[in-house]
Parts: C-alpha cells; structure tokens; sequence
C-alpha cells in the first residue's frame, strides 16, 4: 500500500512536470515546433523497448522456485520482479538527480499583484491548483482536452487490471498459473511501440487533431472485440489494436496539450486533469464488474473520447481560422503546438 501511495506520487510527476519541463526546454532552445512530437514520439518508443525488456526479464525471473531466507523473508517466484523494480527506481532516481536540469516555468505577476490587492497572500500551497482549475473553466478547449485524456487513460488503466483474468477465464482451469503472463505482457509493448512508429510516419501527413480522432474511434472498436467475448484469439488480438491506440495516444496527447495549456500553469492543469483520470478507475474497480463489464465500459468511454475529439478538433480549426478552402480541401492543417488557445468568455 504505502508503494502504491508512492507510485501514485510518482506517476503524477512522471505526466506533469517531467511532461512540462519537455515542453518549456523545447521553446527555450528555440526548437521547431514539429520536434516537439518527435520528442514525444520518441519517448513512448524508448518506453515501449524498456517495458518489452522488463516483460521478458519479469517473466523469466517470476519461473525461479520460492525460498525462504528467514522466517518471515522469502525470495523467488513472484517477489522476484518487485524485487528487481527496486534496482530501477534507485537507477531512476540517480537518474533525476545528476541528469535533471530543474526549471521552474514563468511566474504570473499580475495574478500576484491582483491577489496582494485584495489582501489575500500570495503563493498559499492551494493556489496554483486554484488558477489551474480556474483556467480549465474557463477554456473549453483545456477542459475538453481533461475529459478526452481522463476518458482514454481510464479505459487504459481498466484494461491494466482486467486483461489477466479475461485471458485467465478462457482457461479450463482459471485457478491455474498457465498462461506466461511477462510474455505476453512485452507482446502488447511491442504493439505499443509500433503505434509510436506509426505516429511518427502519420504525423507528418495529417494533424494531431485528426489522428486522435482515428485512434479513439479504433481504440473503441478494440475495445468493442474484447467486450464481445467470442474467444480468446480475437479478444488478444483487440488487446493489441488498443495497444497500437496507446502507442498512437501518449506523442498525440502530448503534443495537443503542448498547444492547448497554457505554460504558466502547465503542471498544475496537468495534475488537475489526473483527478477525474483516478476517479474513473477507483469508481470502476470499486464497483468490482466482471472483465467484459469493464471492457463494455471502456468501449463507452473510447465512444465518448472520439465524439469529443472530434468536437475540439473543430473548434481548434474554426478558432483559429483556417478553414481557407482551395479546390474543395483545407490547404493546410498545422501542428497543434503552432497554435494558441484562446480563452472563452
């Protein structure tokens, strides 16, 4: 409980301020826009590779027999792979400590001064998540950026915690170990890695706007095999669709949310948006469903992200005029990061 407290902690580092920091150093450098989802790209490519190794070496290392060292010590089996992620968070962390080149985004000093006027103090601990939430009311496009992200991530994480007993109810025994759960596991990352590949291919011909559209709708329609349950070939075959979707999903996101957050509040509405994210998956865990109950409830959810996509793709074009016709097509569909969001009153 107290890792998971931790992780928790982590992850909401890992998708805020680490995901933040990316952005700003690419303006500071004074990068072409276009490289930003590269970077992107590039990150959910090396993750993949990463996650592949891991599956293969967990797998590997869950086969040793258990033996106990003390009497309340054990080793081997399934302890193994917590084990070995001991070693990687310390290499992580060595990692953010030597590497890490901290900056701290740019200060809003006329929201300061508004606040000293009042005679209220400026810098409490609840402030920044106040103007995030602020801000995200205020602008329809940040707040329907949340809803997608929450959306998908939430059907991400349900697929986390329900593909091992779907796949385990096919089995004549569901009580047993059979199934080599690190191997298929890297399967689905290599399919995570190739949606990352397919992106940096796609981006170079269409928007990210259009391609999130597409991969929501897919992801839907993966999801939509799984739910139905024929039998376990297809439904792991709709797993891996859905991995090639998250693949696709993490440079996309990343790079909308590049152009659509403001950069003074960057973190904070990245954070923000983790809140819904996290009460998706703590309500659908709660209500305990079966596997093809979740995967129903994914496939609403994917159908409700692409409607809603498609919504905030429309309004990224209409808002910032470039519905320019030229013999029935759009003559260009920019970047989302060339763009600026505006403020809706």
């Amino acid at each position: 409980m107290l890792g998971r407290l931790l992780g928790g902690v982590s992850t909401s580092l890992l998708f805020s301020v680490f995901e933040a920091w990316l952005i700003r150093s690419h303006f500071d450098a004074d990068l072409p826009k276009s490289l930003l989802s590269k970077s992107f790209s590039w990150a959910a490519f090396g993750n993949s590779i990463i996650a592949i190794l891991a599956g293969l070496i967990g797998n590997k290392i869950a086969e040793m027999p258990m033996t106990q060292i003390t009497d309340s010590v054990y080793v081997g089996r399934f302890l193994n792979p917590f084990d070995l992620a001991i070693g990687c968070l310390v290499v992580c962390a060595l990692g953010a400590r030597f590497l890490w080149q901290e900056n701290y985004g740019e200060t809003d000093d006329s929201s300061e001064n508004r606040a000293e006027e009042d005679g209220k103090v400026a810098g409490k601990w609840y402030g920044g998540l106040k103007d995030a939430l602020i801000t995200t009311m205020r602008n329809r496009d940040i707040m329907l950026c949340g809803i997608i992200s929450s959306l998908f991530e939430g059907s991400m994480y349900i697929f986390v915690f329900m593909w091992t007993p779907l796949l385990k109810a096919f089995l004549a025994n569901p009580d047993s170990d059979e199934l080599p759960f690190g191997v298929i596991f890297s399967t689905f990352m290599v399919f995570c890695m190739t949606g990352s590949s397919l992106f940096s291919i796609l981006v170079e011909k269409y928007s990210v706007e259009t391609l999130g559209i597409c991969i929501f709708a897919v992801g839907s329609l993966a999801m939509g095999i799984v739910a139905l349950e024929i039998n376990e070939t297809l439904s792991f075959l709709g797993m891996d669709l859905f991995e090639i979707c998250v693949g696709m999903y993490f440079p996309i996101m990343g790079t909308m949310k590049g152009g659509i957050v403001p950069e003074n509040r960057r973190a904070a509405i990245y954070n923000l948006y983790r809140i819904p994210l996290n009460c998706i998956v703590v309500l659908s865990l709660l209500a305990g469903p079966k596997p093809v109950v979740a995967f129903v409830m994914n496939f609403i959810m994917m159908a409700v992200a692409t409607f809603l996509q498609m919504v905030l793709t429309k309004r990224r074009l209409e808002s910032n005029g470039i519905k320019s016709q030229h013999n029935g097509d759009i003559e260009h569909v920019p970047l989302v990061a060339d763009i600026e969001a505006p403020d809706d009153a």
